[in-house]
């Protein structure tokens, strides 16, 4: 997976990125393997819980319909929901702005032994906002290294942060807008709003490069994820999650030392 991987200092252009990228793969080959990653996933979430000492953070951003709630839907799918937290970050409430940016994204943040996901995230503050000229240019540029700070405190607190940008092209949006507006179940989602922002398609995406170049740390990566497959797009990410959390080494913890030589009757 190091080809979808920002090494930290590279300067992103997300053209040389293929969206469409399958690695040659059949659907019906990702699906046999994404059963497979999917059990081990649910084996490395009891791991994480049962050793109690890292946490597992994964951030979703992308373009409008690139993907953040049907990978969410497939991650529920592979861990355990108890000990699985998902966070919708929208419009910042009165409370949240009366605050620093960084607030209310902080006290969302898994607890050692469970697992985080961020339906967009800290990002929000120096994309829409940068994009949409909601604070001052002198504003937002100081965040992105605000931001590296904030995951190195989690890397340092043991949380594992993984980073997946849902990368797809401006005709698959077309494309899955189109299909939103037509479909009764799914117009819902649709809003006027959406256009607005995909007429700013190049604006955001040099939004995202320079968040892409600026925040891919060693210990808190970027990857620009293929998403106009949603299959392989899930693989991919999967794939991902179960090398970070067997990086990790984890083992079961053993019997407690009270526990030996008792007699359960």
């Amino acid at each position: 997976m190091a080809k979808f991987r920002i090494e930290a200092g590279s300067d992103v252009a997300l053209k040389h990125y293929d969206p469409s990228d399958t690695d040659g793969m059949s659907k019906k080959e990702a699906r046999e393997e994404l059963a497979k990653l999917s059990e081990k996933l649910r084996e490395l979430q009891t791991l994480l819980y049962a050793n109690g000492k890292h946490a597992l953070l994964i951030v979703l951003q992308g373009m409008d319909s690139s993907g953040k709630d049907g990978v969410i839907k497939h991650l529920a799918g592979a861990f355990n929901l108890q000990g699985t937290q998902v966070t919708s970050f929208k419009v910042p409430t009165a409370e949240e702005l009366a605050h620093d940016f960084l607030w209310r994204i902080h006290k969302n943040t898994p607890k050692r032994g469970t697992i985080g996901i961020f339906n967009r995230s800290q990002y929000e503050d120096v994309l829409v906002v940068r994009v949409d000229n909601l604070v001052p240019k002198s504003v937002w540029q100081e965040r992105y290294d605000a931001i590296n700070a904030f995951e190195q405190n989690l890397a340092e607190a043991g949380v594992i942060i993984r980073k997946f940008f849902l990368h797809i092209s401006k005709d698959e949006q077309k494309e899955r807008l189109i299909d939103r507006y037509n479909s009764k179940d799914e117009q819902w989602k649709f809003s006027a709003d959406d256009l607005e922002t995909r007429a700013k398609w190049d604006e955001y995406t040099k939004a995202y490069e320079v968040a892409l170049s600026r925040c891919s740390t060693e210990r808190a990566p970027w990857y620009v994820i293929p998403a106009n497959k949603k299959w392989y797009r899930d693989l991919v990410i999967s794939r991902i999650l179960v090398d970070a959390l067997e990086s990790l080494k984890m083992e079961w913890p053993p019997l407690e030392e009270e526990a030996h030589g008792i007699e359960i009757v």
